[in-house]
């Protein structure tokens, strides 16, 4: 039926009565594929605004994350040189040497420092549905995995062009640890993330301790054959130190590892996303905006 309203002396038919409080109800559930498809949307919108966030220009922020890693690679390029420490690696390609330690030293670090900052459950972003953690966070870890990517591409097509041809004897494995440093820096950071609430100054301080350690335990200045039988219990327990050692077995032919693994990275990286979750759930249930209030 048709419901009519009165204007004045004339008589509008309005909409049918069944419908008049549509705009009250509640949305329908959909189906499995179109709720992933929506999570993989704000995710993805998610990590375009991560990506901006450090700089309002988005080539900007590329080419400071560019002179990083070249400063970092000429920096300790001069370092050895100095001490006259080129020969103590490997045989092969030096600076694709020392590239190979920085990149997935970088990228690890990236992925902890970007999760740690993610924004957490007493952030104001979260009183926008459907936004949640697990999206800020699969955000912050795209978006740091994103611009380190990129920039390794550009680094390696100028050095391949400029400098001398890049050879890299298993592309795939190569890369596949390069994801395994970042997917290990992912769950360390959930670990601070959780913590962060808590302890906010400790967990900065945490954070900067690791980065700082990692300069030396991730092993990107040396090879794990090369180590004495007394110090590799120093640095075997870093999964860092393992990806970048599996990852110069990939890139060089002539170098085999014989002291670190593939999987121990992985599996590590998988315990503390567990964990670091359970954690995250528990303190997204107790966390509160006041706690911030007085600091």
């Amino acid at each position: 039926m048709m419901s009519c309203l009165r204007i004045g002396k004339k008589f509008v038919a309005g909409p049918p009565a069944a419908k008049r409080g549509q705009m009250f109800e509640s949305e329908r559930p959909r189906g499995t594929g179109r709720r992933a498809a929506g999570l993989a949307e704000l995710i993805y919108h998610s990590t375009v605004r991560e990506v901006r966030r450090s700089h309002r220009n988005a080539l900007a922020g590329l080419l400071l994350n560019i002179a990083q890693a070249v400063i970092f690679v000429l920096a300790f390029y001069l370092m050895f040189t100095l001490i006259g420490a080129r020969g103590a690696g490997l045989r092969g390609d030096f600076l694709l040497y020392l590239m190979s330690g920085i990149f997935l030293f970088l990228t690890h670090t990236k992925a902890v420092t970007a999760v740690v900052k993610a924004d957490g459950p007493a952030s104001s972003m979260m009183k926008h549905a459907p936004l949640n953690t697990a999206v800020t966070i699969s955000a912050a870890a795209l978006g740091a995995l994103y611009i380190q990517l990129l920039s390794l591409l550009v680094i390696l097509f100028f050095y391949h062009v400029l400098v001398t041809p890049v050879e890299i004897d298993d592309p795939v494995g190569a890369m596949g640890m390069l994801l395994v440093a970042w997917f290990s820096g992912v769950g360390v950071g959930m670990i601070f993330m959780a913590i962060k609430p808590w302890l906010p100054e400790f967990t900065q301080i945490g954070v900067s301790v690791y980065a700082r350690t990692n300069m030396i335990a991730s092993g990107k200045m040396f090879v794990a054959n090369t180590l004495p039988g007394y110090l590799l219990p120093v640095f075997d327990w870093n999964p860092l130190f393992h990806a970048i050692d599996q990852a110069r077995g990939h890139i060089f032919l002539n170098y085999t590892p014989h002291f670190t693994s593939a999987l121990y990275p992985l599996w590590v990286g998988l315990a503390l996303v567990a964990i670091g979750m359970m954690a995250e759930f528990f303190t997204r249930k107790r966390a509160s905006a006041s706690w911030s209030a007085g600091r």
